[in-house]
């Protein structure tokens, strides 16, 4: 399946990668941190930007001691992607990263593509997001804001459980790791896809 079309260039990365993404002319960033990480000095290279930061853990569960992805992070992301949108012609580059560039970013990233196209289908983006992060995991919880306030009803997290699916096919022995780490919501939807 070709990859969609989007008006402006997108990327997806982990913290480890920002560095290498400096001099791609990005013009806005999306940055999803634990809270306790620090300021990534990446940032420090690139040009001027306009970027968002955002503090949650990649969770989608209430945990003690874990601040879980609230239906506010998710609005916040959705209007900064509409701000950006906004802007004419500012938008040229948006670089959404997390700590690893598979979970919270990922999920962040199809939300912003469903919101900037909303005629394409949750299954084309999944697909773009899954060519552009060949290991993607897309946080649920995140998914589950994110299409209500869009109004596309269950559209996203159906196709997260495709990619789940897809995961699970290539690294069985991820299934139980997600489980132990209390992401058993996300098997079920693998099951089911």
């Amino acid at each position: 399946m070709p990859l969609i079309e989007t008006p402006f260039l997108t990327t997806v990365c982990g913290l480890e990668e920002l560095a290498g993404h400096a001099s791609r002319e990005v013009s806005h960033v999306l940055s999803i941190l634990d809270p306790d990480e620090p300021e990534p000095p990446a940032f420090g290279a690139y040009g001027e930007h306009a970027r968002l930061e955002m503090r949650f853990h990649d969770i989608i569960e209430e945990t003690a001691g874990h601040i879980v992805p609230t239906p506010d992070d998710v609005a916040k992301m959705l209007a900064f992607g509409r701000e950006s949108e906004a802007e004419a012609g500012s938008l040229r580059h948006l670089l959404v990263h997390c700590h690893m560039g598979i979970s919270r970013s990922t999920a962040t990233m199809a939300l912003l593509l469903g919101q900037s196209q909303p005629l394409l289908s949750a299954d084309a983006i999944m697909q773009h997001i899954l060519a552009m992060r060949e290991r993607a995991w897309p946080n649920l919880r995140i998914l589950e804001y994110g299409e209500a306030m869009l109004g596309r009803g269950d559209e996203f997290t159906r196709a997260a459980g495709a990619i789940y699916r897809i995961q699970l096919e290539r690294r069985p022995e991820i299934r139980e790791f997600f489980v132990n780490v209390g992401r058993g919501r996300e098997i079920e939807a693998a099951d089911r896809a």
